[in-house]
């Protein structure tokens, strides 16, 4: 056999392998002009390879990033180096559906792109290729490792009853905000209170309609508070929240604001409706606090002297005498 016989049955090889493999296949010279577009291209693409050959990438999609694959492209032509994309820097080159089965619910194909130099005979750079992997299946996992371990996370600070922060995630935050009090000097305030003879309505009412009512209180502060706010359940029918940027005095608006609302609630359980108050105390950061956890024991002497002093009602710690 001459050797043109074999260099001919290695062209054929090469180029079936070409056809078959399961990535897109693109070679371009400087102009973008396309000079091979495989198989997985056509399929995916629903353009053949006559109908794309010889012509600009860029006129067939123009969707296509044009200033951020002409650069990577270019970037390879000039220093004679390979370039790569991964879907998290974009999460694909070409907007093509998804089919795969096990990801079926991505709409689009997640791609890695590699960009390959060609050299010549010569040496000279006239070509690149294009090589788009198909990582759906890759990338859906990691989306949805990535939202797993997010639930988990919030998981891990939430109260199971209220959806309110848990106590051992509030206090953390409460020491942020007071270290950051330290560097900025931004007012912030703390205000705790809790529902008025909470007791008296678990022993009229039963556990399970004190859990209602905790559960509406806790719904009526997420309602009130803004999304810079900082608020959680304390432990039983104690709550807190931490007013970021807020004085003490405008804090009392915030907390009249939802003493009246949860005053106006109409709790309705098991055919019962049940009416409750709240007491609250507040105080504002200020240099004396050592911790905060001294910040936040003023905020609950003003609730204790708002609940001797008749509760359903606010207190300032800079009021008290």
């Amino acid at each position: 056999m001459s050797d043109a016989s074999l260099d001919l049955k290695e062209f054929h090889w090469l180029m079936d392998m070409i056809q078959s493999v399961d990535v897109g296949l693109i070679v371009m010279d400087k102009n973008y002009q396309i000079m091979v577009w495989n198989s997985f291209m056509e399929n995916h693409s629903n353009r053949s390879s006559e109908l794309v050959r010889s012509k600009v990438l860029f006129d067939i999609f123009p969707d296509t990033p044009l200033a951020w694959i002409r650069k990577k492209i270019d970037s390879s032509f000039l220093l004679k180096n390979r370039a790569f994309s991964t879907w998290e820097e974009r999460p694909y080159l070409f907007k093509f559906n998804n089919y795969r089965p096990i990801t079926g619910s991505e709409t689009f194909m997640y791609q890695n792109v590699s960009i390959i130099p060609l050299s010549s005979v010569n040496g000279d750079i006239n070509h690149v290729c294009l090589i788009i992997y198909d990582v759906t299946d890759i990338a859906s996992q990691r989306k949805e490792l990535h939202l797993m371990n997010a639930k988990l996370e919030q998981l891990s600070h939430t109260d199971a009853m209220t959806a309110l922060n848990n106590r051992g995630y509030w206090e953390e935050r409460l020491l942020s905000e007071y270290k950051r009090f330290g560097r900025d000097h931004n007012p912030r305030t703390v205000v705790i209170f809790d529902i008025d003879h909470f007791k008296l309505v678990n022993d009229t009412y039963g556990h399970q309609a004190g859990d209602e009512v905790i559960r509406k209180v806790a719904k009526t502060l997420q309602n009130n508070q803004r999304e810079t706010d900082i608020s959680g359940r304390y432990g039983g029918e104690e709550f807190v929240i931490i007013l970021t940027n807020v004085s003490e005095r405008n804090g009392r608006i915030f907390s009249e604001r939802l003493r009246k609302n949860i005053e106006s609630l109409t709790i309705k359980y098991d055919n019962t409706e049940i009416k409750v108050t709240v007491s609250l105390g507040l105080a504002e950061t200020n240099e004396e606090d050592e911790s905060e956890l001294a910040w936040l024991n003023r905020a609950d002497t003003a609730l204790y002297h708002a609940k001797d002093s008749g509760r359903n009602q606010s207190v300032l710690f800079s009021t008290i005498s």
